[in-house]
């Protein structure tokens, strides 16, 4: 479908330089002499840059529609991630490479979102926050409790996240999975 810069909405997907880009931001220009102009902000879908552009108004571009799938996370048998549609029970196998960095906050039967631009699989993307056990660091002793200093922790994933001194081996812990931060110990 194809749309104009008059229909530019934030969060729209739309193709640009045979590249799949959202829109981050957009922004009309009426100088007081000249044509009008449209500066946006692209998000390319696959790299995840934020580049900005300016468009002539009325520029046409193709629209495609994104849809996210919540699945479940089922297991990796060493070259895919096999995923199951928690309506339809239908099992989906994604390569590691599309996975990428998701896969260190994956646990066997956590929810994933799968987003979708047509048909085409683009992402995978865990829960925003992880809970998951701590399966190596050094010890904590009393008294560690200075503010803001931290140490490495492995986690079940085999993910190495920072984290507060008190926190133990086999202590079950929220992080933040945009960012890899620690959130807190339950």
């Amino acid at each position: 479908m194809a749309i104009s810069t008059a229909d530019f909405k934030n969060g729209m997907c739309i193709v640009y330089n045979n590249k799949l880009c959202t829109i981050v931001e957009f922004q009309h220009v009426k100088p007081g002499k000249g044509g009008a102009f449209v500066r946006t902000k692209l998000r390319d879908i696959k790299t995840q840059r934020v580049v900005e552009y300016t468009f002539n108004a009325g520029t046409k571009f193709d629209s495609v529609r994104l849809e996210t799938k919540k699945m479940q996370y089922l297991y990796n048998d060493g070259t895919d991630f096999n995923m199951m549609d928690m309506d339809s029970y239908e099992q989906v196998a994604v390569s590691a490479d599309m996975v990428g960095e998701a896969a260190k906050w994956l646990k066997e039967n956590d929810e994933v979102s799968l987003l979708y631009a047509g048909e085409e699989l683009i992402s995978v993307e865990p829960q925003m926050f992880v809970e998951l056990e701590v399966t190596e660091t050094d010890p904590g002793f009393k008294g560690d409790t200075v503010q803001g200093s931290t140490k490495p922790a492995t986690l079940e994933t085999g993910a190495v996240v920072q984290v507060p001194m008190y926190v133990n081996v086999g202590d079950v812990l929220q992080i933040d999975s945009r960012d890899g931060r620690f959130v807190k110990r339950l």
